[in-house]
């Protein structure tokens, strides 16, 4: 499934699935479950009035005691403004309600966390703070969802700073995780270090902006990051970058893609389909990291770039390829592990930690269950083909979810010990 016409065939077999998946036999996704016996009168009355009335004075002498008495501890809302919606752009919050709720039942299934999604008609980064600020009492965690560049920087910023709970967006930091965590992975196999590796980084919105501040807070160089939007490299003589841009400009004469990927060691893909040509994957330096993460087409399609070089080790963002980058792999676990110990942030000493744990996995001997939970698959070892866990592995929750609660506990965030249950 390498040239376009596959694409679009099973790109169009499959959303005539997901338009039947989504609709029958009930509409959505997701529901509302009772997790307490309400099958009698005396159960009503404690569910509802009069018995509420006791859990409520406790809770207005002592808020923490919402942890106690209500879901809240255990509840993320998943919030967007619908302006950056997938590959689909601004198509409105409720557009965006069927990737919010996906987004729940990822959460829910991976990390058994419950979700509200809520889609916000909000025409101002302002209007959006203040909508979340207001109705943030109700939750024990933030995930913000499909939100344009550069608004969602300033909107996350925001906040972390005004709220006391867990505010994450996933398109920047859950894919900033999982990409530092295969991209260590490969340049290990590689031969090859993040101190000295030149890494082209194409796409400079909310995941290429995150992906470049994690790789350089776990070492990389400043000065070997080239990021590359729809004007050339962004380097510092140009008068057109927002502040968000400005921090990650490179010194350098290189102004274009090509110029950029001329003995680059490694390359990663944001940004749109096809736009990696074979000259500029052969241009690369010997044994290179390709991370084409543009979905459902690629930055340059693996067939391609495997005919141009065979001393690579590629990622997609596909999962019918091997070394899928998956946000899936981060966000339900990070969440869990955070939500565990009460924190009031999500940290870059915890986003360091998960793609520590992630990148551990990956080394270890694969649980047959993780094999038979894929068609064909009858083994998986750390090498070209497999540098970052499978979604499916029992193991994330454990490692991933305490590595991010001790990492909270080290780091001050955490208002709750490290949870008995977890792995010592």
């Amino acid at each position: 499934m390498t040239d376009p016409e596959s694409f679009a065939h099973h790109d169009a077999d499959l959303n005539k699935q997901a338009l039947a998946y989504h609709a029958e036999p009930r509409p959505g996704k997701i529901g509302i479950d009772v997790t307490k016996s309400a099958s009698t009168q005396h159960e009503l009355s404690l569910a509802y009035t009069p018995g509420v009335a006791e859990p409520v004075r406790h809770i207005h002498a002592d808020p923490e005691n919402a942890y106690r008495y209500t879901n809240k501890g255990n509840l993320v809302a998943v919030i967007t403004d619908g302006t950056a919606v997938l590959g689909l752009g601004k198509v409105g919050g409720l557009a965006s309600k069927p990737v919010m709720e996906g987004k729940s039942v990822l959460f829910k299934r991976f990390a058994d966390i419950d979700c509200f999604d809520i889609e916000v008609d909000a025409r101002h980064p302002q209007a959006f703070i203040e909508t979340v600020v207001r109705i943030a009492p109700t939750f024990g965690g933030i995930n913000l969802e499909d939100i344009a560049a550069p608004h969602c920087f300033e909107i996350e910023q925001a906040l972390v700073e005004q709220l006391d709970i867990p505010v994450f967006h996933d398109d920047q930091h859950g894919t900033a995780i999982i990409i530092a965590a295969g991209l260590l992975n490969a340049l290990e196999l590689q031969g090859k270090s993040l101190a000295e590796a030149r890494i082209v980084v194409l796409g400079a919105g909310a995941a290429g902006i995150a992906a470049i501040r994690l790789l350089l807070a776990l070492g990389a160089h400043r000065d070997n990051i080239f990021a590359i939007d729809r004007q050339g490299v962004i380097h510092v003589g140009r008068q057109d970058l927002n502040p968000y841009k400005f921090g990650i400009a490179a010194d350098t004469e290189r102004r274009t893609l090509a110029d950029a990927m001329n003995g680059a060691d490694a390359f990663i893909g944001v940004s749109g389909p096809d736009l990696v040509t074979a000259d500029m994957l052969a241009s690369m330096a010997p044994r290179p990291v390709v991370f084409a993460l543009s979905n459902p087409v690629p930055e340059v399609r693996p067939a391609l770039a495997r005919e141009v070089r065979d001393d690579l080790i590629m990622a997609t963002g596909r999962s019918d390829y091997p070394n899928q980058i998956n946000n899936v792999l981060g966000f339900p676990f990070i969440f869990r592990g955070a939500l565990d110990v009460r924190a009031s942030k999500i940290n870059e000493n915890m986003q360091i930690a998960a793609v520590e744990a992630l990148r551990a996995i990956a080394h270890e001997p694969v649980p047959a269950e993780v094999l038979a939970a894929y068609d064909g698959l009858e083994s998986l070892q750390f090498g070209p083909d497999y540098i970052i866990p499978k979604p499916f592995d029992p193991r994330l929750r454990e490692r991933v979810s305490a590595a991010v609660a001790r990492a909270a506990i080290e780091s001050g965030v955490a208002r709750a010990p490290y949870p008995a249950h977890y792995p010592d």
